[in-house]
């Protein structure tokens, strides 16, 4: 790929992240046209609202203070009639009544909130005015000054003082209102950013699909820090980028103007200086591009390797494990240390050519002004104003020589955000078209998966010649396999380790799709799924117990029944406050936590229970004593287990050979140990 399509790409990419915030993409287009038409619409109304805020305070100060307006405003009010005395003024006064029309126009898609960002961009586009014309009437005053001080004229040195003086007390409250609504804009567009792609993590089981901790799948690695670290790095250096693209163009029309009326050469060898040393530049750093890719990566996977071991501290602990731990530690660190080895050593050459850059720029103006003062065509002071113009004018053309390493890690976080967000957004556009057939099929040929939150409209666990093969693999575990659940019924999934017991149940569950033939199954909350290792959640004994029920729906008295019910009386007395936030998953034991899911799947009452071997870390008398009260709120059962005790709780067994072969058996009289 050519650069030129590279930089085509990564605009579209960006288009793809940042437009949104601003104005919704037309589905199917992915044309940026309106956008641009809105943000030049913007420039136009912030041009012609500053001439109109001009314009008034100059007839307010002459009317109320005419003479503070001649001294701190020497000329501004002549300026400001000549621009209304030109075609510029009716001109600008034309763009800025179109550029509120087209806001209007648009008024139907800037809804939900857009609005706000457009203000706030507004107003600080129009600070960014007022300071670029405030540094241009610095120049001159720096000019003048200079040449008080040849002349010796003493009054007018502490006029022209006492000028300045000014300009800087003006400023300072500008520049302090726009380093406050930058961030804050920024911030806005980050809450909104990230909880969009939240939302599409947990919709249509994004985050289940998605296998953010395989190292050899290098599509998507680590969506925490896509959707925490990255989301807020993108928003915080777009908006820096686009302020500051924005005021070096303000910049270099305002200073270009002055170093034209000062001298055309001392001009044109700067443009040409400019783009030369830019074009070398962006040459010499293409490859800082993918070397902060790859670093955001393996920083994101050293850090997931410090979290694992964190997650994990007490089995590491029981096997003794630390010196395993530390090899693999070392060597996520170590892809990380060499890749930013490399990344530093292009940085030294980056540096090494902007510092030469930097260096002979200041030479310029005194090659090109020497020879004219001399001859006496200008006076001294313009040596002032053109180094100031030219330094200003540099500045914003030499933007990307600046920048390019910061430049090149807001590349690489554009694609590695946009990466994630057009997987989710893949992953969905499939579910959704998958719902499509399902609904053209009918629902009685209603094909899975079905999306997270949509009910089927079955009344019972319903298997049809079900092929069932794992993702991204093509062993095939079940063949062939036709089985029912109905309301009451209780199957035991049993077989050999590795022949898809919990494969099956992730199948029923509608977390993996059949390769063949149809599956349905109850409605959503009708149906729940309790995995040897319960999930515990971050938050409140309270939330623990409702997950995922509103803590509202069941009162204090339900919860402490329950918990007596299930054999953890002890916990109430331990912890008497059930809003107490405790981190669960290290205080309870497995048993504990599998007899606190039970709890939680008493309290949903679903009329269907899926149960991955929930009670492996229980004793037999407990274990019966909880099916006892599943079987008491007559739920049907799909189990996986080894213990030959679970028959007693079952009334069909479904064996697996772990050839793909099967077959359905009474309990009565089935000899489990065969299996065990």
């Amino acid at each position: 790929m050519n650069p030129l399509q590279a930089f085509r790409q990564q605009l579209g990419k960006l288009q793809r992240l940042a437009q949104p915030y601003f104005l919704p993409l037309e589905d199917g287009d992915g044309s940026a046209g309106p956008f641009l038409v809105l943000v030049l619409a913007l420039l136009a109304v912030v041009v012609g609202f500053t001439l109109l805020l001009l314009t008034a305070a100059v007839a307010v100060s002459g009317a109320l203070i005419p003479d503070l307006q001649a001294r701190f405003l020497p000329g501004v009010p002549q300026q400001v009639a000549a621009i209304w005395a030109s075609p510029i003024g009716p001109v600008i006064m034309v763009l800025f009544a179109a550029g509120l029309g087209c806001f209007g126009w648009f008024r139907g898609k800037l809804r939900q909130g857009r609005w706000l960002p457009w203000l706030l961009l507004g107003v600080i586009t129009l600070l960014i005015l007022v300071i670029n014309g405030i540094n241009v009437g610095i120049s001159f005053i720096a000019r003048n000054i200079e040449n008080a001080l040849v002349a010796y004229k003493e009054d007018e040195f502490w006029k022209i003082v006492a000028i300045y003086a000014f300009c800087l007390v003006l400023a300072l409250p500008i520049r302090a209102i726009q380093s406050y609504l930058i961030p804050k804009l920024g911030l806005l567009w980050r809450q909104w950013l990230s909880s969009r792609l939240l939302q599409r993590y947990l919709t249509n089981r994004a985050y289940y699909v998605l296998n953010p901790n395989d190292e050899s799948v290098e599509e998507i690695d680590n969506p925490d820090q896509r959707i925490s670290q990255d989301a807020a790095s993108f928003t915080a250096t777009s908006l820096s980028v686009t302020v500051e693209i924005l005021s070096a163009l303000l910049t270099f029309f305002s200073f270009i103007i002055v170093l034209w009326s000062i001298n055309g050469t001392l001009a044109l060898w700067l443009l040409a200086y400019s783009v030369g040393g830019t074009a070398l530049i962006v040459f010499a750093s293409r490859k800082l591009v993918n070397l902060n890719y790859q670093q955001l990566k393996l920083e994101a996977d050293f850090r997931y390797g410090l979290v694992h071991i964190r997650d994990n501290a007490e089995s590491i602990a029981f096997y003794r494990g630390e010196q395993q731990e530390a090899k693999e530690g070392e060597r996520r660190l170590g892809g990380a240390i060499r890749n930013y080895n490399r990344l530093i050593v292009w940085e030294a050459l980056i540096s090494v050519i902007q510092r030469s850059y930097d260096y002979f720029s200041r030479f310029l103006p005194w090659l090109v002004i020497a020879p004219i003062y001399f001859a006496k065509q200008v006076d001294f002071g313009v040596f002032g104003q053109a180094s100031i113009a030219f330094s200003q004018v540099l500045f914003s053309v030499s933007y990307i020589v600046n920048n390019i390493d910061r430049l090149a890690a807001f590349s690489a976080s554009i694609s590695r955000l946009e990466g994630f967000q057009g997987k989710v957004e893949a992953i969905g556009g499939e579910m959704a078209a998958l719902d499509a057939e399902a609904l053209a099929a009918g629902p009685q040929q209603a094909a899975e998966p079905q999306r997270a939150g949509e009910a089927s409209r079955a009344d019972a666990i319903r298997v049809s010649h079900v092929d069932l093969v794992p993702p991204r693999s093509q062993r095939v575990l079940i063949r062939d396999l036709s089985l029912s659940v109905g309301p009451g019924e209780r199957l035991l999934v049993v077989g050999p380790s590795g022949c898809g017991k919990t494969s099956f149940l992730r199948l029923v569950s509608g977390l993996w799709p059949p390769a063949r033939g149809q599956v349905e199954r109850p409605p959503v909350g009708e149906l729940m799924f309790i995995p040897q290792k319960p999930y515990m959640l971050l938050g409140s004994l309270r939330e623990q117990l409702c997950y995922p029920q509103a803590t509202d729906r069941f009162s204090d008295d339900q919860l402490r029944h329950v918990l007596a019910e299930v054999r953890l009386p002890d916990l109430v007395q331990r912890y008497p406050d059930l809003d107490i936030k405790q981190d669960w998953p290290r205080l309870l034991s497995l048993g504990e936590q599998q007899r606190l899911a039970f709890a939680r799947l008493l309290l949903n009452s679903p009329r269907f229970v899926v149960l991955d071997e929930a009670t492996s870390a229980l004793d037999v008398a407990t274990e019966a004593v909880l099916y006892e009260l599943v079987g008491q709120r007559e739920m049907a059962l799909v189990s996986v287990g080894h213990r030959p005790t679970l028959v007693d709780h079952h009334d069909t067994v479904l064996e697996l050979d772990g050839n793909g072969g099967w077959r359905l058996l009474p309990t009565a009289g089935y000899d489990f140990g065969r299996h065990v």
